[in-house]
């Protein structure tokens, strides 16, 4: 079969499109679900920060500014097709330039610090990018951009639980996550849980996991009930909008699983704020 070629300039422009309507342009998913939660908020308060919520993402996208001022760190998914040849230079040289060009060009603040230990200066551009890799079947390229805030980073939690804690254990470190963060995540909330594989792993899963669109489902069954049942249960904490007290806390809870070692149960909880900020471009 014929290879394809992509120029990573392609990618470059891409990332940099990207980075700007992520920032700017929320998904239809998430104004239909905070337009559905205003039926659905008993809490006065609650449904004035959800109506507030529509009209900042009204504003963002018409006046092509930031939904929120933290336009976050640059977490970048790709999805490699086998048969693409890249050429043209390095791939993560690319996705940099991509953030670089995007965050500069289009007026997006810059969070990153380099060297946080020893030299915790700026690096005035947001890079460098978090980048995650996958190799899948066929000829295209799939670049999906995660700008994640520090706020709803800082409410995240893994913890490695015993095999015997079991399902119970697993709801329970997701509900006590939640429920620590309280309105710091700047809630609602979608929650990603990933449980198995490995420490680092279990984090990549929750990461990914926050990709999905709301509402869609595991397509495990029984996973799928966990889900929803779970997210019932988490809006009955009384967290509500902007943590100001209501019944809805969060817009989705999705989970993601991996085989993991007999001797470990690892979970991972990633946060993100009612920004849900995720935009997706194939070449």
């Amino acid at each position: 079969m014929k290879m394809r070629e992509i120029n990573v300039k392609k990618i470059t422009e891409t990332v940099k499109r990207l980075c700007v309507e992520a920032n700017t342009a929320a998904n239809k998913d998430l104004k239909d679900k905070l337009s559905e939660s205003l039926k659905n908020e008993k809490s006065p308060a609650g449904r004035a920060v959800l109506n507030q919520l529509l009209k900042n993402l009204y504003i963002a996208e018409t006046e092509k500014v930031p939904i929120c001022q933290d336009t976050g760190f640059a977490v970048v998914f790709l999805e490699i097709g086998i048969d693409v040849v890249l050429k043209g230079g390095l791939l993560n040289d690319a996705v940099n330039e991509g953030v670089r060009e995007g965050y500069t060009g289009g007026y997006l603040r810059k969070s990153i610090i380099k060297d946080p230990i020893t030299r915790p200066v700026n690096t005035g551009d947001n890079t460098p990018a978090i980048i995650h890799t996958e190799i899948v079947s066929g000829d295209r390229v799939k670049i999906t951009l995660l700008p994640k805030g520090g706020g709803s980073e800082n409410m995240s939690r893994i913890k490695m639980l015993k095999p015997a804690d079991g399902t119970a254990g697993i709801k329970d470190f997701i509900m006590e996550t939640v429920d620590m963060g309280g309105g710091n995540a700047c809630p609602p909330l979608i929650i990603g849980a990933g449980v198995g594989g490995t420490f680092d792993y279990a984090a990549f899963l929750a990461k990914k996991a926050i990709l999905r669109r709301i509402g869609e489902r595991n397509p495990d069954p029984a996973i799928a009930e966990y889900e929803k049942d779970w997210l019932e249960e988490i809006n009955r904490l009384g967290i509500g909008p902007g943590g100001l007290g209501g019944t809805v806390t969060a817009l989705d809870l999705f989970i993601e699983v991996f085989p993991r070692h007999i001797a470990t149960l690892p979970v991972a909880v990633n946060i993100q704020c009612n920004a849900a900020r995720v935009k997706s471009s194939i070449l």
